[in-house]
């Protein structure tokens, strides 16, 4: 799958939110995933998303590709080998980034003065570290959007119709850390252009309650493995005692 394709999948539940990227993107991004085409319209659509293009800009730069490079969107969306050489030293620059597209000085700050030892690039760490809206301040991150936003795995139990209905762990508070919680079952609807032929057994990836991908037995191992690395070294950085989530705003200035 080509990495603006990929990339698309999981951007336009956002989007069709109007929580980021530009206003016009969702056509671009829907003909990209379903029909392969308007590929470099897409690119620029995903390139006007807030908080997404730091972080592939930075995965790119380290490995030397270019910012599309499927590797690159999978390594943020899903995980993948090309996170585990980063520092941080490296997100520091990244958190640089984050404030030029919109992320409060201050909490950039308050961000980089408590980074864990191995933060790492991927989606999960963002929500659960920077914060889910401090970037576009449209989403205040409480633990359901946490959940929401995060690229989540789970098993599809019945398809039927333009439904699903499927089973995986969801975020819970356990003392003053963000924790997996039991397996759930939920129903959600699907577009078949997007999840072509779901079956029980099979895995998906979920974003903002999208059907986005569906995921090889070697992609779903790699979204759950560098999710709870994310989660860990979000739960490293919070600081001793009850408080905010880390990258809870207590304001945006």
């Amino acid at each position: 799958m080509n990495g603006v394709a990929l990339g698309a999948r999981f951007s336009l539940a956002t989007n069709r939110l109007q929580y980021c990227g530009p206003a016009d993107a969702e056509p671009l991004l829907y003909r990209a995933i379903t029909e392969g085409s308007g590929l470099p319209e897409a690119a620029r659509a995903l390139s006007g998303f807030e908080a997404l293009m730091p972080y592939l800009e930075l995965i790119a730069e380290k490995h030397g590709r270019e910012v599309f490079d499927r590797d690159v969107v999978e390594a943020y969306w899903v995980g993948n080998p090309l996170l585990d050489a980063f520092d941080r030293a490296d997100f520091l620059r990244l958190l640089e980034a984050l404030v030029r597209r919109g992320l409060p000085r201050s909490m950039a700050r308050g961000l980089a003065d408590r980074l864990p030892p191995e933060p790492l690039p991927h989606h999960t760490f963002h929500v659960a570290y920077v914060g889910v809206g401090n970037v576009t301040g449209h989403v205040p991150t409480t633990l359901a959007n946490m959940e929401a936003c995060r690229p989540a795995w789970a098993e599809v139990v019945e398809a039927a119709g333009e439904r699903l209905r499927l089973r995986g762990p969801t975020l819970v508070l356990d003392g003053g850390s963000i924790a997996w919680g039991p397996p759930v079952e939920r129903e959600l609807r699907y577009d078949p252009r997007v999840i072509s032929d779901p079956r029980p057994g099979e895995s998906v990836a979920v974003h903002w309650g999208w059907p986005a991908l569906k995921l090889t037995a070697d992609q779903r191992a790699a979204l759950e493995r560098y999710s709870r690395r994310s989660l860990d070294q979000a739960n490293a950085a919070r600081p001793a005692g009850p408080g905010p989530a880390p990258g809870t705003p207590t304001s945006r200035t």
